[in-house]
């Protein structure tokens, strides 16, 4: 049943039954067949099938939503026995925000030093993206905001607060400041993250809040692609204080808070709201309770 299961998380990734069933490293009759024994073991049509996968039945949505509990369990019941025969062992596989990538060291570095057994997997990815993957099992835990827009049904771990500066050339506008107001900001031409990403609507939003409209003279979803450019000394931008401090700015660049508002958004741990936690996981949330204070100074 759990085989069964797995090729139904693994259809709702991928969409597709051929690269499904490449992902369980089975033949495609193969998955058909065992797609086909879990519908009559339920009695329901899981999947609407045509030449090409078309989605799931009402009932197979809702076979995927016992499907991801019911996997889950099983892959924390085994992980827990394991943990019981040995030291911890593994992989831990993160998604997090662009944003916190320049800290998530002092997440993994601290956990490497207690459990060396345990490696790690972090993927870039926005906010959203974090919660989908959470939801179908692809990752063990998220790096994201936890309070500004909605995020499922996870446990969250607060880690610090996220404050923004103005990144820009000290010969340049607002340049010589000690700090600079949303509303002086919204004057300057700046690179920005996409829209897609939650940082960007956040910087959007505390524009509009003083009357004032982003007008950004490059975009990307590469955080990197920002700061080289910031860091020639001709292009400015908006980024969370945490992230230009782990950064290391050169004399050719300030960071300058950004007052009046000041605006700032909870960064957080979040993990499937599943008991008892895995090993691994148990291990991760106690090392994020411990760091946190540490990241909040």
């Amino acid at each position: 049943m759990i085989d069964k299961l797995e090729l139904l998380l693994a259809l709702a990734k991928e969409r597709h039954f051929g690269r499904a069933a490449e992902a369980c490293g089975v033949t495609q009759p193969t998955m058909s067949t065992g797609l086909k024994q879990l519908e009559e073991i339920l009695g329901v049509m899981l999947v609407q099938r045509g030449s090409r996968f078309q989605g799931f039945t009402p009932e197979g949505e809702r076979a995927l939503d016992w499907a991801r509990r019911i996997v889950g369990d099983a892959r924390a019941m085994r992980d827990e026995i394991n943990g019981l025969k040995h030291q911890l062992s593994g992989e831990i596989r993160i998604a997090a925000i662009p944003t916190v990538l320049g800290m998530v060291a002092s997440l993994t570095t601290p956990f490497r030093a207690r459990h060396p057994e345990v490696r790690f997997r972090i993927q870039s990815t926005t906010s959203s993206e974090v919660l989908g993957l959470l939801e179908n099992l692809e990752v063990d835990a998220g790096l994201t905001y936890i309070e500004n827009e909605p995020i499922g049904k996870v446990r969250t771990i607060p880690l610090y607060n996220e404050s923004y500066r103005l990144l820009t050339a000290p010969d340049a506008m607002f340049g010589d400041r000690e700090t600079v107001t949303w509303t002086e900001v919204g004057q300057v031409p700046l690179c920005l993250l996409t829209p897609d990403m939650q940082n960007r609507r956040i910087i959007d939003r505390a524009l509009r809040s003083v009357g004032a409209e982003a007008t950004p003279t490059l975009t990307s979803n590469s955080l990197l692609v920002l700061f080289t450019h910031v860091k020639t000394g001709r292009w400015a931008s908006v980024m969370p204080a945490k992230l230009a401090e782990t950064l290391g700015l050169s004399d050719t660049v300030r960071s300058i808070p950004i007052v009046d508002p000041e605006v700032n958004y909870s960064i957080g741990l979040v993990i499937p709201q599943r008991d008892p936690m895995t090993p691994l996981i148990a291990a991760l949330v106690n090392v994020a309770r411990e760091v946190a204070p540490k990241l909040q100074s």
